[in-house]
């Protein structure tokens, strides 16, 4: 009997989260395009933390992880008469991106 329960439960409660997601998309759609009145070309406060917190940090470790990428097809990039592109798409790009650009840019 308190299987039952359990599953009769489980699945009020996912019908539910289903529920509530579906109604949140039009409201947050709505509430990303109107960007709360501010200017859209000036970030915002919560994106500029965003940007510092959550996307440089990542965006470190993705130019770590592609300089590496060059030094090892250095080699073949060298071979094929191709480093400068490879230095520019693998290292300079992610590099700018991750340490050249205003805060709160994406």
């Amino acid at each position: 009997m308190r299987m039952v329960f359990k599953k009769k439960l489980a699945s009020y409660l996912v019908a539910a989260t289903l529920t509530a997601t579906s109604l949140s998309v039009p409201v947050a759609a709505n509430a990303a395009s109107y960007r709360y009145g501010f200017d859209s070309a000036e970030p915002t406060g919560g994106e500029m933390l965003a940007d510092a917190v959550m996307v440089r940090p990542f965006m470190l470790v993705g130019t770590v992880v592609t300089t590496a990428a060059f030094i090892v097809s250095l080699p073949f990039s060298a071979l094929g008469g191709n480093t400068g592109a490879a230095a520019e798409k693998l290292v300079k790009e992610p590099a700018a991106y991750t340490f050249l650009r205003p805060l709160g840019e994406m």
